[in-house]
């Protein structure tokens, strides 16, 4: 028989997990200035934040190891463990970064320990996706599947909304120069403090993996796995590109728009806040009306939005206008988000689940999400145009949408 349903304090729980894991990660991006400042100083502020933002790719690299690894605990082992194992790694690399001495103190030290904590933070999160989405989907009532594995995106865009919070909050008690030499890692142990507490929680959670392979099913061939993994890569690799630019905000408003720090921060909170509601109604209504046309309809209203935002944005240095702006665009990046990981967690069989969808997300954002914010920083930079990131998250947009009307539907409500 299926699995009970998780109960609000342990489906909590999962999500809370998830949500710290990414807070932490993202606010490395969202303090690319400042941190650049402290491990790569120099005159050039461009240079500056694309050695920081590169520093922040690396993380990326080893997403995939992570998938592959951590992936296949969760197949073999269990989604619980999995999941434990990968919280406790993010839990020493995000001390460890934080407590990184300044290039000042240490020299080139310094930088080479950022890139090891940001390697080992990415292997950590490599191997987060897989099983917490596959647990996810397998504790919901099939009614309901789209709602819990959308909280999965949705706690991604809740840390980017609490690390805009917090950032907004360090911005405005802190003089520039506090938030450059400490406020970042004020930020980063604020998520740090908690992973004692939430490692203790996830031990308390059902494990799903035995109980879901003695469920009768029907088996995949290798081509159409390999063909759902090549559709889905596609998908995630618009979702990732779309996410990621719209947390490169901070980023965008601070350094190319010349907006002070507490409006970037701003902007995160709005970005945050759009996404996780977006993610949450495609959710819900892709569990009435079918996977493909949520996400299918917001790809749709991003290629008509993406470079009408952008422009408006550049063009009115108004902070009323940039958190519309950001906000419209991300409600619909978060709803296609949303869509491509149910979609593609629902199209693997139960005991490739963990560990194929772990290594087909790794491998989209170590490929595209990696690069996102140095391709649009080096893009602004060479072409001397503030819309290139629209341009590039249009292309991207167009890529994932192809994708999703070839991708077959995995609804339970479309499949009876």
């Amino acid at each position: 028989m299926p699995p009970k349903p998780l109960s609000l304090p342990q489906l909590g729980a999962v999500v809370a997990g998830n949500a710290l894991e990414f807070y932490d990660f993202l606010t490395f991006s969202f303090f690319a200035v400042q941190i650049g400042q402290v491990f790569f100083p120099g005159k050039d502020t461009t240079s500056s934040l694309l050695f920081t933002l590169a520093t922040f790719g690396v993380g990326f690299a080893t997403r995939p190891l992570g998938g592959v690894v951590i992936g296949t605990l969760g197949d073999s082992w269990g989604r619980k463990p999995a999941m434990l194992f990968s919280f406790g790694l993010m839990g020493v690399s995000v001390v460890g970064l934080a407590l990184t001495p300044s290039f000042a103190l240490i020299g080139w030290y310094a930088p080479a320990l950022a890139v090891m904590f940001r390697l080992l933070q990415g292997f950590a999160l490599g191997g987060e996706v897989g099983p917490t989405t596959a647990f996810l989907l397998e504790v919901a009532p099939p009614h309901r599947r789209g709602l819990y594995v959308s909280l999965q995106n949705a706690t991604q865009y809740l840390a980017t909304l609490a690390a805009g919070l917090v950032g907004l909050i360090l911005a405005n008690i802190l003089s520039p120069q506090a938030l450059t030499d400490y406020g970042w890692r004020i930020a980063l142990l604020i998520g740090a403090a908690v992973v004692p507490f939430a490692l203790i929680i996830r031990r308390q959670l059902p494990e799903t993996l035995h109980e879901t392979r003695a469920r009768p099913g029907k088996g995949a061939s290798m081509g159409g796995l390999l063909w759902v993994a090549v559709l889905g890569l596609c998908m995630l690799a618009s979702a990732t590109i779309g996410t990621y630019t719209m947390n490169y905000m901070t980023t965008f408003a601070n350094h190319t728009l010349g907006f002070p720090a507490s409006w970037s921060f701003a902007a995160t909170i709005v970005v945050g806040a759009s996404a996780m509601a977006g993610a949450l109604v495609a959710g819900t209504v892709s569990d009435r009306v079918g996977r493909k046309p949520v996400m299918i309809g917001a790809s749709l209203m991003l290629l008509g939005l993406v470079v009408p935002c952008f422009t408006i944005m550049v063009h009115y240095h108004s902070l009323v206008v940039l958190l519309l702006g950001t906000g419209l665009m991300s409600v619909f990046v978060g709803m296609c988000a949303a869509g491509a990981v149910i979609s593609l967690a629902e199209s693997l069989p139960v005991n490739l689940r963990a560990g194929s969808l772990g290594i087909v997300y790794a491998l989209s954002i170590a490929s595209f999400g990696g690069t996102a914010q140095f391709m649009v920083t080096w893009l602004i930079g060479v072409t001397g145009s503030p819309l290139a990131p629209a341009w590039y998250m249009t292309g991207a947009v167009a890529l994932g949408l192809v994708a999703m009307l070839m991708m077959r539907e995995s609804a339970p409500i479309k499949r009876r």
